[in-house]
């Protein structure tokens, strides 16, 4: 897994400078097709992105089965929905990675 205090990989890197603030109602039709996996702020956003990409399903599974990531549930969405706060996202296409700054 890649961190800030490492030298990032080129994908790291990449997938960093598409990294992007975005609203709640940029990312609903998303959630609609099921595509949102929803990152804990205890994960970096990027290295989640970066292990999604790969492929890594070890780590991918391993973030899963802690609670750390999941596809995001219609209960995260009504919240965001309601208090519209800072969110930030990163495609790898299927999927989006998005979560909350604090």
């Amino acid at each position: 897994m890649t961190d800030a205090s490492s030298n990032p990989s080129p994908l790291y890197a990449k997938l960093l400078g598409e990294t992007a603030q975005i609203g709640w109602p940029e990312l609903e039709r998303f959630f609609a097709q099921g595509k949102l996996i929803w990152v804990k702020s205890d994960l970096d956003l990027v290295s989640v992105a970066e292990a999604v990409a790969n492929d890594d399903t070890t780590q991918v599974a391993q973030w899963l089965s802690s609670g750390l990531i999941e596809r995001m549930q219609a209960e995260t969405a009504a919240d965001l929905s309601a208090r519209d706060p800072e969110l930030w996202a990163v495609v790898t296409s299927p999927w989006v990675c998005v979560q909350e700054r604090n």
